[in-house]
């Protein structure tokens, strides 16, 4: 049974499509953004338009937090207290990408609270935000994943990985592998096309074979077009591998590609000024190092 009401904070260019099909799936949704307009955009959709959070959260079942870290959540939560404005037994389904060891603060503190909370981070960008399909990582308890699983399966492709901050584990492993990959498609389109082959029939002829890969087809297509416009931007890339790495070092592991990876973004992000380009500009980044950036 779907839940009876949804509140969705955070309605930018992954949480506004979200929330769009969670209205699609028939939920009462209530949206609040801190910049107003992007929530009204879902106004035409029938979501309801709250003027605070607080007040977007008061009646709902389930609340989804989208913003862009940790920090955010926390203030959001628990400085400004909109926990405080949620009714007992409510879930916080919190969607962002942020620190497992965050994530698992963030649920003992709820439980204190007497609601309950699933760190459920996704992949698969805007194009998946959009069709309904994000690959969503949860983590918390068994039973509070089942009642909250028709809430994501309007979103996408829900697994409970494990327990508090599990979700979060396992966004920082698909975002190393997303990161290192991105990374070698940048160096495989530029070797085609420097080499005289056309990197669009390369691509194609890849289809199907050990190579090929969501990123290989869409951020190949990117690089090759100079189509940067982000749908993932590159310095929310960099914060997910400064993320990785930390994690990595609790564990005293070294981690040598993802290591050079963060580099490269630090670089792109830092000294070229590309955070808010989409993170296959990592393609910029490569021309740069190779003396073949023109502007």
């Amino acid at each position: 049974m779907l839940a009876s009401e949804v509140a969705f904070l955070g309605t930018g260019l992954m949480g506004g499509p979200m929330a769009r099909n969670l209205l699609k799936a028939g939920i009462n949704v209530n949206v609040w953004n801190r910049t107003l307009s992007k929530a009204e955009a879902l106004a035409q959709d029938g979501a309801h338009i709250a003027q605070t959070a607080h007040d977007a959260v008061a009646t709902a079942d389930y609340i989804v937090t989208m913003v862009s870290n940790g920090p955010t959540v926390a203030d959001m939560m628990f400085t400004q207290d909109v926990a405080g404005a949620m009714k007992k037994g409510a879930t916080l389904l919190d969607m962002s990408s942020i620190k497992a060891d965050e994530a698992r603060s963030h649920a003992t503190r709820m439980r204190e609270r007497g609601l309950f909370h699933l760190d459920a981070p996704v992949s698969g960008g805007t194009r998946g935000a959009t069709d309904g399909t994000l690959a969503i990582m949860v983590g918390g308890e068994e039973d509070v994943f089942a009642r909250a699983k028709p809430v994501f399966e309007a979103m996408g492709r829900p697994v409970r990985v494990g327990p508090d901050g599990a979700g979060q584990l396992s966004k920082l492993v698909n975002q190393a592998i997303v990161a290192v990959t991105i990374g070698v498609v940048a160096e495989a389109m530029l070797l085609a096309e420097k080499g005289g082959a056309d990197p669009a029939s390369i691509r194609d002829a890849l289809k199907g074979g050990f190579a090929d890969s969501v990123i290989l087809q869409q951020h190949g297509e990117r690089m090759t077009e100079g189509n940067f416009i982000p749908g993932g931007p590159s310095k929310f890339q960099l914060k997910d591998i400064d993320n990785a790495m930390e994690e990595a070092g609790r564990y005293g592991l070294k981690l040598p590609l993802s290591s050079q990876i963060q580099e490269r973004f630090m670089h792109l992000c830092n000294e070229m000024e590309g955070g808010d380009l989409d993170h296959s500009a990592i393609y910029l980044e490569l021309l740069k190092q190779n003396g073949l950036l023109t502007s």
